[in-house]
């Protein structure tokens, strides 16, 4: 809005559309997500721009977003001892102090609290920002080279965000959600189950080895004293069941 004073102050808001999902910064106009997790599809949003003249004048327009079901690898999180509220109000501030001593372009993909009710914004002194940077011809930049050159400007980037909030700010490096495990920890796991199905299948083999002897040798021992008796006594069972003598008979005597 070319005007000036407040016929060329715009404010931003959503008209309708899915407002759980997504909010706007009313000075800025950027919209940002809420809670998407674990939704997919196409979202219709109306938005308006009102100046605050006298005469309020308004414009709307839909936004088209659609919400993928990938996500990046590349994504890092920033973690600011700012109130979301204060955090959201100064979006392309934090934005611009990342750009400069990042020397990469930065986008802020969400700014999460743990405060979920909106209308408890202003209660938690931590704010999760999810930001991704882009290189000169506009590709992802490793999340790993972002972390480090976060950990290497830290003192600069925490003194620009100072003029910025006008009070002390603390900037850390965050673990952002769902990121995958390192190689390292994937062979760990694997081979921690491997060990544990050798290990498994080895007691069982013992198991069943010490049952196997057992049986045998409780069998071995029935037959040992079934001789026993056959050679202490004079009489003996057949394998009718029968009693029968083992003395010679008188004929074979002769």
């Amino acid at each position: 809005d070319p005007d000036s004073g407040d016929n060329g102050l715009l404010l931003y808001s959503l008209v309708t559309g899915q407002t759980d999902e997504f909010d706007i910064h009313e000075n800025t106009g950027q919209i940002f997500t809420v809670s998407v997790a674990g939704k997919t599809g196409t979202f219709n949003l109306k938005v308006q721009a009102a100046d605050q003249g006298a005469k309020r004048l308004t414009a709307w327009t839909t936004v088209t977003v659609t919400v993928d079901s990938s996500s990046s690898s590349n994504i890092v999180m920033l973690v600011l001892n700012q109130k979301i509220n204060v955090v959201e109000k100064n979006t392309a501030e934090i934005q611009r102090v990342l750009e400069d001593k990042l020397g990469w372009d930065v986008y802020v993909v969400g700014i999460y609290s743990e405060e979920i009710e909106r209308k408890a914004r202003s209660s938690t002194d931590e704010t999760q920002i999810k930001i991704m940077a882009f290189d000169q011809v506009h590709q992802e930049v490793p999340a790993e080279d972002v972390k480090r050159k976060l950990r290497e400007q830290k003192g600069s980037i925490e003194v620009e965000l100072e003029k910025v909030f006008s009070s002390p700010v603390s900037a850390a490096i965050g673990e952002a959600p769902g990121a995958p495990a390192s190689s390292e920890l994937v062979a760990a796991i694997v081979l921690g189950v491997l060990l544990a199905g050798t290990f498994l299948a080895f007691l069982a083999y013992i198991l069943l080895d010490r049952r196997r002897k057992r049986k045998y040798g409780k069998q071995d021992y029935v037959n040992k004293v079934k001789i026993m008796e056959g050679i202490d006594n004079p009489w003996a069972i057949d394998q009718n069941g029968s009693l029968k003598s083992l003395e010679k008979p008188e004929y074979m005597n002769n």
